[in-house]
């Protein structure tokens, strides 16, 4: 079968004019395409397989083309601009800091740069005392690594194993890859980290057909580690993403309780990736509080800034010591430490980790409602917060239904709501945090209204 690609042919579609979406185009818009293909001209051919929107720009919970469209935006920028796009807070920091003028300060001391760790400890949680600054999340993952390794060497030289989870995302660099385990993205590597392991992943269907606890799978799955020749004692540090984003999956609590129990008991690590799921995405400000544990470390990108290129590793003082003499040419960008405390402030302001709780619920009646229209068509559905996945499946099947996923999202655009395109059978939902509840209920509704027309 042909994999599925989004329609490049511009079409006549329904007008639409909302308070919140306009579509008085044809779609795509015919002007557009001749900057899709200079793009994939000069750079990469995937922006072809993207949904075919040219953003002009973008403020609150809307994105704008330059040919009058407007659309709610279901994507957050891929979970980056949580406290919404163009925030005014944000944006008179970055203009402060631009009016000085300072453009770069490699890893030199600035105000910003104070300003902005100060508001980012006091934030998070108190076990949480030091950060060290990157660019991208990535970045972070790989400085989390070293430091986790420099951990176990403290013990013995040995004891530098890395134990991810499968399935789990942690950046396309290499150290980040090798940890994460999606592998069909490592065949570029050639030769792998023989240090760097993988656990099944628990998901809720596997727990359930197992008929365990999450703590007895937890103790299985390490069993089973241990037979294909790790040492546990050489476990330096576990890398759990705190949910796989694809399908909004957390792990069972249970699981991730008998871990954190385990790694102390065994002078090893546990370190969370909060990359795509932090600061207020799932009601709460890390989504590894969902399992009422305290990691060592926690990785955080997106985001944090809900902007401007900006990571972070968080950890206990003694762990962001083991390195002080790292460095990075970008991390704490004087531009992107701004943007980040104008973001910190308006996470403060505007309550927004209480209002992605709060709206919680109204996800969870408006998804209730497509499961109650649609129950041959929709599988799972779950999340919390405002992250949400809606499994696609075929009829007389719990297969995924990749291409009919891919249609739904092809549709809402042609609405006015942009969505994110997983490629696995799911409709990922996770608009900005600050969106109004009207406007969230609207949205969904143009996606239940998309399934109806194509069922």
């Amino acid at each position: 079968m042909e994999p599925f690609k989004f329609n490049l042919k511009p079409r006549v579609v329904p007008k639409v004019r909302t308070s919140h979406r306009c579509i008085k185009t044809k779609i795509p818009v015919p002007e557009s395409l001749k900057l899709l293909e200079k793009i994939k001209k000069y750079e990469s051919s995937n922006v072809m397989e993207q949904l075919p929107v040219i953003w002009d720009h973008a403020k609150g919970y809307q994105v704008f083309d330059s040919w009058g469209n407007a659309w709610i935006d279901f994507t957050s920028s891929i979970f980056v601009t949580n406290a919404g796009h163009g925030n005014s807070l944000i944006i008179k920091r970055i203009k402060e800091q631009l009016d000085k003028p300072l453009l770069h300060s490699y890893s030199y001391p600035t105000p910003i740069r104070g300003a902005f760790l100060e508001k980012l400890i006091s934030m998070t949680p108190s076990y949480l005392e030091k950060a060290s600054l990157f660019s991208s999340g990535t970045e972070a993952s790989e400085r989390a690594i070293k430091l986790a390794r420099y951990y176990g060497m403290k013990f013995s030289p040995r004891k530098t194993v890395i134990v991810g989870g499968e399935g789990n995302f942690h950046g396309k660099t290499m150290g980040a890859q090798m940890a994460g385990g999606q592998h069909d993205g490592k065949k570029w590597i050639g030769y792998l980290d023989p240090n760097m392991f993988h656990m099944p992943f628990p998901y809720p269907w596997v727990l359930e057909k197992s008929g365990m606890s999450g703590k007895e799978l937890f103790f299985k799955h390490l069993k089973a580690l241990e037979k294909n020749g790790v040492k546990l004692k050489e476990i330096a540090a576990f890398f759990v993403e705190s949910l796989q984003g694809w399908g909004a999956v957390f792990y069972p609590i249970e699981y991730i309780k008998a871990m954190r129990r385990w790694s102390k008991e065994n002078s090893s690590l546990l370190v969370f990736d909060e990359i795509q799921a932090g600061f207020g995405r799932t009601g709460k400000l890390f989504a590894y509080e969902h399992y009422g544990v305290e990691p060592d470390m926690v990785i955080c990108g997106k985001a944090i800034s809900s902007s401007l290129p900006l990571s972070a590793v968080l950890g206990r003082a003694e762990l962001i010591e083991l390195d002080p003499t790292y460095t990075s040419t970008h991390g704490g960008h004087p531009l992107a430490c701004a943007s980040g405390l104008g973001n910190l402030e308006a996470f403060e302001r505007l309550n927004l980790v209480a209002e992605g709780k709060r709206k919680e619920s109204i996800m969870v009646r408006e998804l209730k409602r497509w499961k109650k229209h649609f129950p041959y068509r929709i599988g799972h559905i779950l999340g919390k917060g405002l992250l949400f996945a809606v499994f696609i499946k075929k009829e007389d099947s719990n297969e995924l239904d990749i291409d009919f996923t891919n249609r739904i999202i092809e549709r809402a655009m042609e609405k006015g709501v942009f969505s994110i395109c997983t490629g696995r059978g799911t409709i990922k939902l996770g608009p900005p945090l600050i969106i109004p509840d009207d406007t969230l209920v609207e949205g969904l509704r143009v996606y239940e209204e998309c399934l109806s027309e194509l069922v």
